[in-house]
């Protein structure tokens, strides 16, 4: 059987589909990129899920989540920097593991990404229930509310049709107002009423147990709605100076989101009256939360705003992830893991093929699953898996030779390990129920890959290259099924965790020696991907790349 695992197809060689890109992106559209995801559906809705399920812990849970992804952040700055590449996500594993780890990490990324667009659709519809009786039940979007939300999936994949930089210049003066908003309603209602004994009352600060602030972090919405920096790294390959644009976007997202997430949680917390805690956190419910809350506190004309924002937020986000997930789809193609005529490129050099399959599959996510929740609640925990190998891709690169001294981060020796445990222990810290479909749907991924890798006569080493993940997924979830989080409790908190965090770190090092092995082992593959990373960086003088 032939080697295939360096061979253009599946790896490095065929870069004409890259070729066709446009490098248009600066700073100020890769941020507004970033935070266009991150600020989108997940600010309006996720503060109440997370108060309805953690109470007051939950400002714990988003204090864990945002340092996680600022440690993944980094991580993925640094990849971005050696590498720069649209849909790198699921290329980065490609190079550093081959086909097998790369196809299950791209299957996971894939089926969590395109979710996002029918899901903030689906976050706009809700909120105009407000205004538009007969689309929203009160638990999921009625017939009309779900042809409502597919013309605006409809609209996302028009808006990047035509070119990288209409997308960039409309997101950029979305973003910009999607900032404002939710930072003029945290001033606003912790000027209205903010009660501070709401974090001590109604059961306490944890009433729900500690268990239950960690869960939070994947299913009520937080990792949905920090996830969007990765967007960054997607569309790197467009960005112009990706070695300085790329990491101080990213970190500058995660920042910003990080202090803007924890004040709405706060401000909700703080204004939520105390008539509507007679049940507890679990019984605040609105269909609109912070819409609803400003017309409970008499501040009318902000209700009206955030309906109007509801529009705007959540489909700013839907065009940014329409963007990114064609990207990711792009890459997929390349990988060989998709038929590679997903790869076609339009006359405005946008992948159009990925932007309609994308659309088509996201029409599925809204039949099962028509409301933000519950879309939410599918895709968090497998969004979160998603995460952990780019550390190992990391070390890989980095022991390989593929990046340079002036591509490197500090700390990173430091950070990968830490980002790869912390990263496993919130797919843990899911609940039973809930991981057990993760999984299901990631093998599914796996099943697919084995008829690629069958019927395109890939080389065994791919398989080896991804024993480590295979065994890392089978492990987690027998964990999961033998811990307190919805498990057997057959492993006790905090114990079950401590074991989690060991396994994953023996893991870690396993992939790290595994990926470096690959990667050393074909060096002709590791100078060409550093001769096409140092072309694509290009240098320019940073006054041309802050554009």
């Amino acid at each position: 059987m032939t080697d295939t695992s360096a061979a253009p197809a599946s790896a490095t060689g065929d870069r004409r589909p890259d070729a066709g890109l446009h490098k248009a992106l600066g700073f100020w559209s890769l941020l507004a990129a970033g935070l266009g995801s991150v600020i989108g559906s997940g600010w309006l809705f996720s503060s109440m899920y997370a108060a309805q399920d953690a109470g007051p812990a939950a400002m714990l849970a988003w204090v864990i989540g945002g340092a996680l992804m600022l440690l993944v952040a980094l991580v993925f700055a640094e990849l971005g920097m050696a590498k720069p590449e649209s849909g790198g996500l699921v290329r980065y594993p490609m190079y550093s593991h081959g086909g097998l780890t790369a196809g299950i990490v791209g299957w996971a990324m894939w089926i969590s990404y395109v979710g996002n667009p029918p899901t903030e659709a689906a976050g706009v519809v809700q909120y105009a229930a407000s205004y538009l009786p007969g689309v929203y039940d009160g638990a999921s979007l009625t017939g009309l509310g779900i042809l409502i939300a597919v013309a605006l999936m409809a609209v996302f994949v028009a808006l990047n049709w035509f070119g990288v930089l209409l997308f960039a210049r409309s997101n950029t003066v979305v973003t910009a107002i999607k900032v404002l908003i939710p930072t003029a309603t945290v001033v606003l209602l912790i000027a209205s009423g903010f009660d501070s004994s709401n974090l001590t009352d109604h059961g306490g600060y944890a009433p729900y147990g500690w268990e239950a602030a960690l869960s939070t972090i994947a299913t009520a919405g937080m990792v949905f709605a920090y996830t969007g920096f990765r967007n960054v790294i997607e569309l790197s390959g467009e960005a112009r100076d990706p070695r300085h644009t790329v990491p101080r976007a990213l970190i500058a997202t995660i920042v910003i989101t990080i202090v803007l997430y924890l004040a709405l949680q706060l401000a909700f917390l703080g204004a939520v009256p105390a008539s509507l805690l007679g049940n507890g956190w679990h019984g605040v419910n609105f269909d609109s939360p912070f819409a609803n809350l400003a017309m409970v506190l008499g501040l009318s004309w902000l209700s009206w705003t955030l309906i109007a924002d509801s529009m705007l937020s959540p489909s700013g986000s839907g065009i940014v992830y329409t963007a990114s997930n064609s990207r990711n789809v792009f890459g997929l193609a390349k990988n060989g893991f998709f038929p590679r005529s997903l790869t076609a490129l339009n006359r405005r050099g946008i992948p159009a093929r990925a932007l309609v399959l994308n659309f088509v599959v996201g029409l599925a996510y809204l039949l099962p699953l028509p409301s933000w929740h519950s879309i939410i609640s599918v895709t968090g925990s497998i969004a979160a898996f998603t995460f952990q190998i780019g550390a190992v891709s990391l070390i890989a690169f980095r022991a390989s030779g593929l990046t340079r001294t002036d591509t490197r981060l500090r700390g990173m020796t430091v950070i990968a390990p830490v980002a790869f445990v912390v990263s496993s222990l919130v797919v843990f810290w899911t609940s039973w129920s809930k991981l057990s479909i993760a999984m299901a749907i990631i093998a599914v991924g796996i099943v697919w890959y084995a008829v690629v890798w069958l019927r395109s006569g890939r080389a065994v080493s791919e398989l080896v290259g991804g024993t480590w993940l295979v065994v890392y997924l089978i492990g987690l979830t027998v964990l999961s099924a033998l811990g307190s989080f919805g498990g057997a409790h057959v492993l006790g908190a905090p114990w079950d965790s401590v074991v989690v965090a060991a396994f994953s770190l023996a893991i870690y090092v396993w992939g790290a020696r595994s990926g470096t092995a690959y990667m050393t082992a074909r060096p002709e593959m590791v100078r060409r991907l550093r001769a096409e990373a140092d072309e694509d960086r290009g240098d320019l003088p940073e006054e041309a790349a802050a554009r």
